[in-house]
């Protein structure tokens, strides 16, 4: 058997590995199998498409359907260009606050997870504890669905998943969707004095941004429904942060690229924005091409995230409030992989220590203090688990 951790030295652990969106995540995930399974745990991998990075996941207790899932992501976003005063692939403690890369988003809510699944596995609980950590979540949340995909059939169908995506350890019980995409557009070159000739990319990529202005503005001019209503904004929000394109000031633009993102409230759908943006394309790119037929405008979809619905008596959100004893309505607007789970037929929340403005700042932290608070939670949780 291993050495048990306690779930701060897990944390510790999980942080060492500079586990960024964009590198493979395999010697984390080879740590969290080697520890599982040091406590004969059975755990499964599910590997991407290139074999470079892999989810994980397990069940300990009966046999059965019925279980509660613990879910995290083991990605993190980068460090490069911001101003660290520590080492962020090291967790460091001052001041009551344990500072490095993923302590807040989410690798203490992993740690806690694992060090769960473990104390759930020693105690024989009468209920199955499950967890699952996948990779590419800061990316769209990409991994999740073929993780969830992955886990039918290989363990018992549990009924509810907890994913601790920062919230202060209090019951978030709904979120906004999203989808993206990267839209490239190609025009055609010609000296502006005779512009007329050519197809500016950027002029017609304005059309595209101005679109989101005017969509922004009929969108907060409606009434929104109840549940929408719950969120700030109300509102299905569509934005472009950054773009890029052009040679000169006196050329008509080659190119222009940019990325358009939905943060779509429950009662819209994303699929049905991202055609109305399909749609608005084709007029633009109908209109560059009457002048210069190459001209032509790509897109890419950058992610799908669909949102976490609020639900009625939810068996998630019950869990979580007698665990917590926080009873107050609360969403959120970002997205997580809650929804993706509830689309595949589980009851979801989200829980997890932290506060979300920390999420990917420079000295990311998390407070000594919501960390004690999640690892009583997990206690809980185990108790609860054992009938």
């Amino acid at each position: 058997m291993s050495e048990t951790l306690s779930a701060r030295e897990i944390m510790e652990k999980l942080v060492s590995f500079p586990s960024v969106s964009d590198v493979s995540n395999l010697p984390l995930i080879e740590w969290v199998d080697d520890y599982l399974s040091g406590h004969g745990i059975t755990v499964h991998r599910h590997y991407n498409e290139t074999n470079e990075k892999a989810a994980v996941f397990a069940h300990v207790g009966p046999e059965i359907e019925g279980g509660i899932v613990l879910s995290g992501h083991t990605d993190v976003v980068p460090v490069e260009g911001q101003p660290w005063s520590s080492d962020p692939f090291e967790v460091v403690e001052r001041d009551g606050k344990l500072y490095g890369r993923g302590v807040c988003d989410m690798k203490s809510f992993d740690a806690l997870a694992i060090w769960a699944l473990v104390e759930a596995h020693s105690a024989e609980v009468q209920r199955p504890l499950q967890i699952a950590l996948s990779y590419d979540e800061e990316i769209g949340c990409t991994g999740a669905p073929p993780l969830i995909a992955a886990m039918d059939g290989k363990v018992p169908k549990a009924s509810s998943v907890i994913v601790g995506e920062p919230s202060m350890m209090q019951a978030v019980t709904g979120h906004k969707g999203g989808t993206g995409f990267e839209v490239h557009v190609r025009g055609f070159e010609v000296h502006s004095s005779i512009m007329h000739t050519g197809v500016n990319a950027i002029m017609y990529g304005a059309k595209l941004i101005e679109w989101a202005n005017e969509m922004n503005e009929e969108n907060r001019a409606k009434v929104p429904s109840e549940i929408d209503a719950m969120f700030e904004p109300p509102w299905t929000t569509v934005h472009v942060g950054k773009i890029e394109g052009g040679t000169a000031h006196n050329i008509t633009a080659l190119d222009c690229r940019f990325a358009l993102t939905f943060r779509v409230v429950p009662g819209e759908s994303a699929e049905g924005w991202a055609n109305r943006f399909r749609e608005k394309v084709a007029e633009v790119e109908a209109e560059m091409q009457a002048v210069r037929p190459e001209a032509h405008i790509v897109l890419e979809e950058m992610f799908d995230v669909p949102g976490l619905v609020p639900e009625k008596d939810g068996e998630a959100e019950q869990i979580v409030r007698r665990l917590t004893g926080d009873n107050a309505p609360r969403v959120v607007s970002y997205g997580t992989e809650a929804g993706h789970f509830q689309n595949g037929g589980y009851s979801g929340v989200v829980c997890g220590p932290g506060n979300i403005e920390q999420a990917h700042q420079p000295d990311e932290f998390l407070t000594v203090a919501q960390f004690e608070a999640g690892e009583a939670f997990m206690r809980r949780l185990v108790d609860m688990l054992r009938g």
